[in-house]
């Protein structure tokens, strides 16, 4: 029995290695190296930062597929040892290992859900308050801080590009960047209206009000992809910050909101001092808005963003948080929810794993 498990572990590695191109990354990483060795490439500082993190994430599966053979080969030693000496503790600790192992082959495997083109990017999130009202901006709130609690609980770096208050409590929009290993493969699946259920804390008589808030993630394309915008087709604003910055941001026009006119795209930035950075930003955030927009049409998988956005009301949601009830719902997997207070903390790799799974 020790001996068959350990035997579909090393057919489920070696499987793995052939379908992640175990041999093809290897000899990427060799090529990277010598690029990195070159004279010219330090004069482009750019390429630099775009080859070390490449090289990053091809070392991470490598080095994780490589563990792993150690670990069996490790096994393979200790089992034949346990079985030639019918030692119980042995057999034990060999059970452990096995165990072990599982848990990293089941994480290797995970990066077969990693297989869109720009998965492996750092990406943005839009969050836009809907119908609801005061409520709406107070749940759109809930969610960003929501997304950055996953984000830091995931070891991954954020950034608030943008944030737009509320007139009452809450916000109206908000963006931000979030930076780490597979980024967007993680969060892309979370695109969608997200409906609120509860007895509204601005209702003096405690009544149930639904609100609906929608959620956009694309990927920081960055240089990848060329995309070409006409600066004719560009509206560009400038205003005071409306969060939090300091005296210098409330006092000077250093934000800017950029509107892609033909399709009505918008993107936001406020996160410097610097209007110029500011535009910068904003304007790649809108390349990447376009990229992303233009693959979805292509597929056909999801519906028009512009129409995804302007109406964050009934029937476009993709889950339901009903707090009264404490019961979260994901339409699109059917699983549920009752710890409401650990979702709102971060707790949200049951709902993305099971949606990368099932392919959406």
């Amino acid at each position: 029995m020790i001996t068959n498990q350990i035997d579909n572990l090393n057919k489920r590695i070696q499987d793995l290695k052939r379908y992640l191109e175990y041999n093809k990354k290897k000899s990427r990483v060799l090529e990277i190296d010598l690029e990195l060795l070159s004279p010219e490439i330090w004069k482009k500082h750019k390429s630099i930062k775009k080859l070390n993190k490449e090289k990053y994430s091809l070392n991470t599966i490598i080095d994780d597929i490589n563990q792993v053979e150690i670990h069996i080969k490790e096994a393979i030693i200790f089992s034949e040892l346990a079985i030639e000496t019918t030692d119980s503790k042995l057999f034990e600790d060999v059970f452990l290992k096995i165990k072990k192992i599982e848990k990293k082959i089941k994480k290797i495997e995970f990066y077969r859900m990693f297989s869109s083109k720009h998965d492996n990017c750092n990406c943005y999130v839009d969050i836009q308050s809907g119908s609801g009202g005061t409520d709406a901006q107070d749940w759109a709130k809930i969610l960003l801080r929501m997304y950055l609690k996953w984000a830091d609980k995931k070891g991954f770096q954020t950034e608030i590009i943008h944030e737009s208050i509320g007139e009452i409590v809450g916000i109206k929009s908000a963006t931000i960047k979030v930076h780490g290993e597979y980024a967007f493969g993680w969060l892309r699946t979370e695109t969608g209206i997200h409906r609120l259920i509860r007895k509204s804390p601005f209702d003096s008589g405690k009544r149930r009000h639904t609100s609906f808030s929608s959620v956009f993630v694309y990927p920081d394309i960055d240089d990848q992809i060329y995309i070409n915008i006409n600066s004719s087709e560009l509206r560009v604003d400038v205003y005071r910050a409306s969060g939090a910055g300091g005296q210098h941001v409330n006092r000077t026009e250093s934000a800017v909101r950029i509107t892609h006119l033909p399709t009505n795209l918008v993107t936001q930035c406020q996160s410097s001092r610097s209007q110029h950075k500011n535009k910068e930003q904003a304007i790649q955030q809108m390349k990447s808005k376009l990229y992303e927009m233009q693959k979805r049409e292509k597929q056909k998988k999801k519906k028009e963003l512009e129409k995804n956005k302007s109406n964050i009301t009934w029937g476009n949601q993709i889950r339901s948080y009903i707090l009264d009830n404490s019961k979260i719902k994901d339409l699109r997997t059917g699983i549920e929810k009752n710890h409401i207070q650990s979702v709102l903390d971060g707790d949200l790799d049951d709902f993305i794993e099971q949606s990368l799974i099932i392919g959406l």
